[in-house]
């Protein structure tokens, strides 16, 4: 398998944080050790843990405003898979690499499957694109797509659909994601019964032509491009989606797309119970969309939802197989270091839910004592389980450090001497 980074600089990393990491590690395991953990076995499971990386994510992101490229963008499908290569190299975190049609079209579909197993990357959840026009689209989804009034508009929609799962299938994926710009700006400019109606008929279509062993993934958004409604607006129309089309049609939760205060741990809770939790899109906000950094804002709401799901895999719960993946949007960062740092984020929210003294917790909740329930997961959030994330990045051949490997490879700097800059331009978020 090729490497990005040089081995030699991941060792030469390694070594001069080794012993500070033994020492960190064995003092956290006596601490873990007396509240009755095992920090090998929790490192373990961190180490069996992975999430995607979306392929449009390294790439430099922008804003309704203005996009601002960053060096040595990828030019291609092939450039952007060398990128998150170097995520899996040093995080040894995200082995598979989520794609978007038609921004990762390519005409050999073989030779990109055998591209990416050289590199050691797998092909998680393709992503469909409806909310904007491709070169030569013949209907326009300004608007709308699977709900368009215009039954030639949906049916173009439906046919790029079955196409993604065509490619995916080629690709060796099993799961097709589906998120819909469609919406009104204005009071009265559609009919909310028949929009939905008509996304629900488009829908239909995909489904009959999902594999067997695929699953189907509708994600909600609270708003936008749609500012007064949208057709898929939060998780109980998408439930009633999952719901409406059957067995493999799960919701896909994105932490961005709902209101700022809105419990998204317990809807996470609720699509669980009902077995109908498909996976996610991990990011963090502050207004709305922002597409930041996964755990950048809110590392305790990232915990609260991980904890949702350690409960869930701890008691075994029907059903649940949730697929993970970042969906965010760099502006102002290295896209390859933000998304380093923030599978590194979602590993720890793991990592810290597993650590909760879950019996504990129980006792609490049933005994109606809210104070210690509410310190019994922060006594999880509070502990520093870096060094066990770190061992297990080491263990699998990681970086104990990525983001200073990273930089100490000088990777940046050599593919900004490879790649032609990009002009600056115009908006939009890839």
């Amino acid at each position: 398998m090729m490497t990005m980074i040089s081995e030699d600089v991941v060792s030469r990393e390694n070594d001069r944080r080794l012993a500070d990491l033994k020492s960190d590690y064995a003092h956290l395991g006596a601490q873990l050790a007396r509240r009755g953990v095992d920090i090998d076995a929790v490192k373990a499971k961190v180490a069996a843990y992975a999430v995607a990386v979306p392929s449009w994510g390294v790439g430099t992101g922008g804003t309704r405003f203005a996009r601002f490229p960053g060096e040595g963008e990828p030019r291609n499908i092939y450039d952007k898979l060398e990128d998150c290569a170097v995520i899996q190299e040093l995080t040894r975190a995200t082995p598979t690499v989520s794609l978007h049609i038609p921004w990762d079209k390519v005409p050999d579909l073989k030779e990109l499957k055998e591209r990416g197993a050289a590199l050691g990357l797998g092909f998680d959840a393709m992503n469909s694109n409806t909310f904007s026009d491709a070169p030569q689209q013949e209907h326009s989804y300004k608007y709308g797509s699977l709900s368009h009034a215009s039954a030639a508009t949906r049916q173009q929609a439906v046919e790029h659909n079955l196409e993604c799962i065509a490619i995916g299938n080629a690709l060796g994926s099993k799961a097709l994601t589906v998120w819909i710009g469609d919406g009104t700006n204005f009071p009265g400019q559609a009919n909310f019964t028949k929009s939905f109606e008509r996304y629900l008929d488009a829908m239909k279509d995909i489904y009959k032509g999902l594999p067997d062993d695929w699953r189907l993934f509708t994600e909600h958004k609270m708003y936008e491009p749609a500012f007064y409604s949208t057709v898929v607006q939060d998780w109980g129309s998408n439930y009633l989606i999952a719901q409406e089309l059957g067995p493999k049609a799960y919701c896909l939760v994105d932490l961005g797309h709902h209101a700022p205060n809105v419990n998204i741990e317990m809807i996470v809770a609720r699509l669980i119970q009902f077995k109908k939790l498909g996976g996610f899109h991990f990011n963090d906000s502050k207004y709305g969309d922002d597409d930041l950094d996964t755990g950048s804002i809110d590392p305790y709401r990232l915990f609260l939802v991980f904890n949702e799901l350690v409960d869930a895999e701890v008691r075994k719960a029907e059903g649940f197989s949730p697929a993970h993946m970042l969906d965010q949007s760099h502006n102002v960062t290295d896209p390859i270091e933000s998304l380093m740092r923030s599978a590194m984020e979602v590993c720890r929210a793991y990592a810290q839910g597993l650590i909760v003294d879950r019996a504990a917790l129980a006792g609490y909740q049933d005994g109606n004592d809210a104070l210690m329930a509410s310190e019994t997961l922060k006594a999880g959030f509070r502990t520093d389980v870096e060094p066990i994330l770190a061992m297990a990045r080491l263990d699998a051949g990681g970086a104990i450090d990525p983001v200073a490997t990273y930089r100490s490879a000088g990777y940046r700097a050599k593919v900004t001497g490879e790649r032609p800059a990009v002009a600056s331009g115009g908006g939009g978020i890839v």
